[in-house]
């Protein structure tokens, strides 16, 4: 497991060097114009197809649901990474992209550690990571300055975590078990720890112990955190995101 061990480490440096490029970049809120187009139906569909593509029991309760929750229209964010209608269905497919090429990747750099982990389960984790944003996404009006530098209306998103305030990781897989899918135990670890350290409790010993062993016995967990960072900190930055850098 030497290689893997090296991969960890890298992917972990990877992911947490370009969370704290974005972080310390947009200290002070801003409301980001993200540009990209979105084409919510191809999206569902996709999405929909690659779920059902692993035929996991109680897959189609999942996808029901998050269709009468409002899954498909919500937004990645309410002021960074795909902040628009549509952008959380257009995240998780980035993330399972990424996802399934870090994986093939460490299948010729470690096949033994990639032999841990199922194809299936990088597409479940990936695609679900986020579920726990469907509901905490509200529409409002927000000033944000176009391009000639003047304040004007636009529509936005502010946060409210009153329907089901139970965390993120930890509320995304208390809601895929609800909605009656049969996870295996990496799947719901990697779900969880998604965020890597910044999902963390730095106050929690118990927190900082748990996150190290999952990381260290499950090969998923550090595919699908460098798989998150990848999507939210390169695939989806638009130029006008470079331009407030």
């Amino acid at each position: 497991m030497e290689h893997f061990e090296l991969f960890s480490v890298f992917i972990l440096f990877f992911s947490t060097a370009f969370l704290l490029i974005l972080h310390e970049s947009k200290n002070e809120y801003r409301n980001i114009h993200n540009i990209m187009e979105i084409d919510k139906k191809k999206n569902q569909e996709e999405f929909e197809s690659l779920l059902r593509s692993t035929k996991r029991e109680g897959m189609d309760y999942v996808i029901e649901d998050l269709e009468k929750g409002g899954f498909f229209d919500a937004p990645a964010s309410a002021g960074h990474h795909l902040n628009v209608e549509g952008g959380l269905c257009q995240h998780s497919l980035n993330v399972c992209k990424a996802g399934l090429m870090i994986y093939d990747g460490l299948a010729k750099l470690d096949a033994p550690a990639a032999g841990e982990v199922k194809r299936e389960s990088v597409i479940i984790a990936t695609l679900l990571h986020d579920v726990c944003k469907t509901d905490i996404y509200k529409k409002t009006i927000k000033k944000r300055k176009n391009k000639l530098g003047q304040w004007e209306d636009a529509e936005g998103y502010n946060i409210s975590y009153k329907d089901f305030p139970m965390g993120h990781g930890e509320k995304s897989v208390i809601m895929l078990l609800l909605s009656g899918l049969d996870l295996r135990d990496d799947e719901m670890l990697a779900i969880r720890w998604h965020m890597g350290a910044f999902g963390l409790n730095m106050n929690s010993y118990e927190d900082e112990r748990c996150y190290d062993t999952a990381r260290q016995e499950y090969p998923l967990c550090c595919i699908v955190q460098c798989a998150d960072s990848m999507a939210a900190a390169i695939m989806e930055v638009t130029a006008e995101d470079r331009e407030g850098l």
